[in-house]
Parts: C-alpha cells; sequence; structure tokens
C-alpha cells in the first residue's frame, strides 16, 4: 500500500515546496492539494463534514501553481491534485495545465478529480449543480481526447469544439493517472466509467475496506477489469491498527491529512505518519 499526504496548503502554511520535501525525505509516495477557488458568503450549503466550515477551505492556494513549485525541488514524489473541480474549470486550459505539470515534474503527477459539494460555489462559475455530473464526465472525456491525439475534436451536451491542435502532452501516457473522488456509489461509477482509481473521503464517503467487494463487482459488471481499478482513502486512520487493515485488504493508498500550520507544527505529525508507515511497509 502506498501513503500520502494532503494540506490545504496557504499563505499562512507551510509551503508546498517545503512539504513535499519533508515528505520526500521520510518516503511518501504522494502529496495531495485540495481546490476551492473560492467560498460564497451565503454558505447555504452545509459542509460535508459537519459543523462551521474549516477556515482553510476559504484560504487553500491553487493547487497546478503549489504543485508546479513543488515538483522543481523533488525528485521521486508524486504530486497530486486532491482534488480538482473539473466542473468548475475550462477543459481545455486545464487539460493544458495537467499536461505541462506532467512535463515540468517528470511524468509525476496524478490528476485527483471530483464533482464538488458546494452548490454555490460552481454556480458562480456557470455550473447547474443539477447536470454537474454529466459535465464532468464530458469534461474529462474531452481531455482525454486532447491528451491521446495530436489533433482532437469533441462534440457533447456541454464540451463542443471542432478540430484543434495543443501542447505539450503529457508524459505519462495516455495520461497521467486519473483518480476519482466522491461517495457511493456516484464516485465509484464514474472512477469505474472514466478514471483509473476511486478514493472516497475515509470515515465520510465510504469505509472502503468494507465497499471494496461491491466496488470490484460493479467494476465487472460494467466491462472493466477489477484489478485495473485502484481503490484508496483521502484521510488515512491516525493510528498502525487502522492502517494495516487498510492493507490487509489490499487497499492501493492511505492519504494522511495534515493541518493548515507553520513547519514546526506540520513536521511532528508528519514523523508520526512516517512512523505509522514504516510499521506498516517495515
Amino acid at each position: 500500500m502506498h501513503f500520502g499526504v494532503m494540506m490545504f496548503v496557504t499563505d499562512y502554511s507551510m509551503s508546498a515546496p517545503d512539504l513535499a520535501v519533508a515528505a520526500e525525505e521520510r518516503g511518501f509516495e504522494s502529496i495531495w492539494i485540495p481546490e476551492h477557488s473560492h467560498i460564497p458568503t451565503s454558505r447555504k450549503t452545509p459542509f460535508p463534514g459537519g459543523g462551521e466550515l474549516p477556515k482553510p477551505y476559504y484560504d487553500v492556494m491553487d493547487p497546478f501553481i503549489a504543485l508546479a513549485a513543488a515538483a522543481s525541488v523533488t525528485k521521486t514524489i508524486k504530486l497530486a491534485t486532491g482534488i480538482c473541480l473539473v466542473i468548475q474549470r475550462d477543459p481545455l486550459q486545464t487539460a493544458k495545465e495537467v499536461a505541462t505539470l506532467d512535463q515540468i515534474s517528470g511524468g509525476r503527477f496524478i490528476f485527483g478529480v471530483g464533482a464538488g459539494w458546494n452548490l454555490e460555489e460552481m454556480a458562480d462559475h456557470g455550473t447547474d449543480p443539477q447536470t454537474r455530473g454529466r459535465l464532468m464526465n464530458e469534461r474529462i472525456e474531452a481531455m482525454k481526447m486532447i491528451w491521446a491525439n495530436d489533433k482532437a475534436e469533441y462534440h457533447g451536451e456541454f464540451v463542443n469544439f471542432d478540430e484543434m491542435m495543443t501542447y505539450p502532452k503529457p508524459v505519462q501516457q495516455p495520461h497521467p493517472p486519473i483518480v476519482v473522488g466522491g461517495g457511493f456509489p456516484h464516485g465509484a461509477r464514474r472512477a469505474i466509467a472514466l478514471g483509473d482509481e476511486w478514493m472516497p473521503v475515509g470515515g465520510r464517503d465510504a469505509d472502503v475496506v468494507n465497499i471494496k467487494s461491491q466496488f470490484r463487482q460493479m467494476a465487472a459488471e460494467a466491462g472493466r477489469e477489477p484489478d485495473s481499478l485502484g481503490l484508496s482513502v483521502y484521510g488515512a486512520p491516525s493510528d498502525v491498527d487502522g492502517n494495516k487493515r487498510l492493507a490487509d485488504n489490499g487497499i492501493t493508498r492511505s492519504v494522511f491529512r495534515l493541518p493548515s500550520e507553520q513547519t514546526d507544527a506540520v513536521l511532528p505529525l508528519l514523523d508520526k505518519a512516517a512512523d505509522i508507515m514504516r510499521q506498516i511497509t517495515g
């Protein structure tokens, strides 16, 4: 099982480059940075985690720029959006950003994507919350066409462009791994249809161990080879036993949450997570 770390990187937290270097030095496989363009102050949509929306949701930096900075000071750690809100992004520009970051990092990018939860936020981008699933599907399909072809075109309900050319193409072919976030069953179905891996939020969206057999059955029924699809947890257990349960049940990746704090507060927590990782991986 792989281990990663995630943080809402802000202007008052440990920086993305410093976090990436520290995580790489400790042997973590990946670093994940979430995305919110803004948070409408109406706050009509309740926070899925319950209670007040944590401040870093308002303050998180752009993940592509933060990860590009992290790429420039690291060599092996994988760099992931966790998750990119493709329902709020132009697919042609996002396809270029993904390919550029994959090039800059030497093929280390993981494209974590999701359909979002903040209805007012997506509405500000012109996205109808009722059709965001279909919109996400088309945008991912269109980006795949762009990455895989010198000349690409796409004609759908929401995404429509005639034959065109754009570069660079990703280092990883046919494209960087697409990890789909979201709950069960919608997130799982989207991962099976369009992705390489499903990664629900631990303790909120699904218990990945309990849901694994059902997820594999859904994949087989959809014509996907179950072994070709990863199943990870975003928000790792904070103890050895919880992570050992994941590893013993063939879970792909466990991603530890880190607070949006300065280096002196984050490093002890990173060391604790690294100790858990070593006890599992040896």
